[in-house]
């Protein structure tokens, strides 16, 4: 036989989602014909068959999480049986030992001793730290049967013992709300990058409110946005850098490369605009528009999904007002902007109703000092409040 397995997607990606199989068992392919469709938490490639042949077994079905390496597809022909390639091993009888070259097939091999004797089960404890909640491994068992995680488990038993009717308890609410949903491609990838953050990332927040006073004729939002950011990190560059956890130290960046936040019914993305500072309001907003449409097709190129410098999200045509946003490593620092509102203010000595736009700039504060971050949102907001 002619196995094929899952290859190298390139960009250190382990892993991939069956999307669509293009073929099924009996067909006869050509080579570099597609065999199916999968998902990264990038992008979504097609895999083409490496032979021509016919095809045996499909390996997965479609949602399934295929790690590198595995098989995907079987294709007929000659092959190795399993038992010409097995080791030896020793199998016991009544008159000792002898070995064969047979498949291990999982039996029990060797003398079963019987005794009489009552063994008490010692608990145990759940989790990583030694120290919480305690269960025996009769328990253990069972909620392994039942495929209950025994960390959301809450015991009733003595001392914090976890009991099997805790256990039982805990399955019927699970039965209730249904199957969990699996994270899969664009979810699962910002799963693992919001992990990454909590663990690596020092984030400190400071706000800001950015009076629109001045403007009195229809604005481009995110290109003023990028505007105004430029403008921050001209004023302090430090906000514009990379940091390097092993080595302790950072690399500020000459060029802006603009890490856009885009929301999706699949996940978040974060698309790159190359270079900002040096571009027109017109090839901004023309980048832009096709980073929308790539981002909705699935057809970002890999390089506009690394690289970037810093990061712009504009949650407020969602709504709410101010934001924690999460810093990428490694990049140092976010911009979010919330939903723009009417709000009484002081201009020039008046009251008015004016425009307000709040600012939340996230930084890590292990390589940006809060006077560097204040600078920069103040850069930020004078860039916003200017008439044009």
């Amino acid at each position: 036989m002619s196995i094929f397995k899952l290859p190298d997607l390139g960009e250190g990606l382990q892993e991939a989602d069956i999307r669509e199989w293009h073929v099924k068992v009996g067909d006869r392919v050509a080579i570099d014909q597609p065999l199916l469709a999968v998902e990264t938490a990038k992008a979504v490639v097609e895999v083409p068959s490496p032979q021509a042949g016919v095809i045996k077994t499909l390996f997965g079905a479609v949602g399934d999480t295929m790690d590198v390496g595995k098989p995907l597809v079987e294709f007929e022909g000659d092959a190795i049986s399993a038992a010409s390639s097995a080791q030896p091993v020793a199998v016991a009888d009544h008159g000792g030992a002898r070995t064969g070259a047979i498949t291990d097939t999982g039996t029990v091999v060797g003398a079963m001793r019987a005794s009489n004797d009552v063994v008490a089960e010692k608990a145990t404890t759940v989790g990583s730290s030694g120290i919480g909640l305690k269960v025996i491994p009769a328990v253990r068992a069972l909620a392994h049967r039942l495929n209950v995680d025994l960390t959301i488990v809450t015991p009733t038993g003595p001392d914090g013992m976890i009991t099997a009717a805790d256990v039982q308890r805990v399955h019927k609410v699970l039965t209730d709300v249904g199957p969990i949903e699996k994270l899969k491609g664009p979810r699962k990838a910002m799963s693992r990058a919001m992990s990454q953050a909590r663990d690596e990332v020092m984030p400190t927040t400071v706000t800001e409110d950015a009076v629109l006073h001045a403007w009195t004729t229809p604005q481009d939002l995110t290109v003023r946005l990028i505007r105004a950011l430029v403008a921050g990190v001209k004023a302090q560059p430090a906000l514009n850098a990379w940091y390097d956890q092993a080595e302790v130290g950072r690399r500020v960046l000459e060029k802006i490369h603009l890490g856009v936040a885009v929301d999706t019914p699949e996940g978040l993305f974060v698309a790159v605009l190359q270079d900002v500072a040096s571009r027109t309001p017109e090839s901004l907003r023309t980048g832009l528009q096709k980073m929308k449409e790539a981002v909705s097709s699935r057809n970002v190129p890999a390089e506009e999904l690394r690289g970037y410098t810093i990061t712009l999200s504009n949650f407020g045509r969602f709504g709410g007002k101010y934001a924690t946003p999460a810093i990428l490593p490694p990049t140092v620092a976010i911009v979010a902007a919330g939903s723009i509102r009417d709000a009484v203010v002081p201009v020039n000595g008046q009251i008015v109703i004016a425009k307000v736009m709040p600012l939340s700039v996230t930084f890590d504060h292990r390589c940006v000092t809060g006077g560097e971050a204040t600078q920069f949102l103040a850069a930020m907001v004078s860039d916003l409040e200017a008439a044009n």
